[in-house]
């Protein structure tokens, strides 16, 4: 692992990069990083699974955040086709966002009480032998921003996929953006960053470049 930019450097400590605190966002909501992989031609899974484009460096890059995460938000379809599990930091909770509930609660995600749901008010509760947290915000569709300002904490992750991804971008939630680009093609018609996003024009500045066996790990600060 080295170091592009800003400075040229082989010693990279990932935890320091990564792993920093952040502060709430001005308007009073945690702040919010996306982070997630993908190939030079843009897809961000292979077989329907991010996995496949990973490398042991972007998982220790994924755990870095984490580190610093008091949340994790993400896609129903991301948890069930990645198998989403307990976090190993204790205490970091999933917030699952799902329109229907159509969620697997067996899991020890959800049994353990590390997930909860992020629903619309006027979705049907999911029925479940334990409590199950549930933030509930807008009617028909998740209100995201009235989400996001009931979650705990400073910094929330944002891990995908890439329609939960498009809506954040669309509600302009995004504020740091944690990229790995895997050395490899894909092909065929699969996700992209953010499908189904509106037009947007949203200015990003770089951070940081890393890289390590072909793999770039690049940071992007949204513009003031």
């Amino acid at each position: 692992m080295r170091q592009l930019l800003p400075t040229a450097s082989d010693a990279v400590n990932l935890l320091e990069i990564y792993g920093t605190s952040r502060s709430r966002h001005a308007s009073g909501r945690p702040s919010i990083g996306l982070c997630m992989v993908m190939s030079i031609d843009g897809s961000t899974v292979v077989e329907g699974k991010s996995a496949l484009l990973s490398n042991p460096t972007d998982r220790d890059v994924l755990i870095a955040l984490r580190s610093a995460a008091d949340t994790i938000v993400v896609g129903a379809a991301t948890v069930r086709e990645d198998m989403y599990e307990v976090p190993s930091k204790k205490g970091l909770r999933i917030g699952v966002v799902t329109r229907t509930g159509n969620v697997d609660l067996r899991t020890d995600l959800f049994t353990s009480g590390a997930g909860f749901l992020i629903m619309p008010e006027d979705s049907k509760t999911p029925e479940t032998e334990f409590d199950l947290e549930i933030i509930r915000a807008g009617r028909g569709n998740v209100d995201l921003e009235l989400a996001v300002r009931q979650l705990p904490g400073s910094f929330i992750q944002l891990e995908g996929g890439a329609l939960l991804n498009a809506s954040m971008f669309a509600a302009n939630l995004v504020d740091e953006i944690n990229l790995t680009i895997s050395p490899m093609v894909t092909g065929a018609d699969s996700p992209r960053l953010a499908n189904g996003a509106p037009p947007l024009h949203s200015d990003y500045e770089v951070a940081h470049i890393l890289e390590d066996n072909g793999y770039l790990f690049i940071r992007y600060l949204r513009k003031s």
